[in-house]
């Protein structure tokens, strides 16, 4: 799994999204990535984290060993 790749899907699932991804380990699957995007105004941080999750999907459990995430909405970063 590339950087690239865990972004795409990311953009992919979260649209008009700002997201940097960084490969931890230089492994290929354990990830950082920032998140700025509208779509996570008014949720938990548990919500926005789950709104990532569900952007990579199976990836997460099979290619992904490790995400970390910061997540923000546009006005709060």
């Amino acid at each position: 799994m590339t950087t690239d790749h865990v972004k795409e899907l990311i953009e992919a699932g979260l649209p008009g999204a700002a997201v940097e991804v960084t490969d931890e380990r230089a492994t290929g699957d354990h990830f950082s990535a920032v998140i700025e995007w509208a779509g996570f105004e008014g949720l938990s941080l548990l919500e926005q984290h789950q709104k990532v999750y569900a952007a990579v999907g199976e990836y997460l459990t099979r290619e992904i060993h490790a995400l970390q995430l910061k997540t923000f909405t546009p006005d709060t970063t």
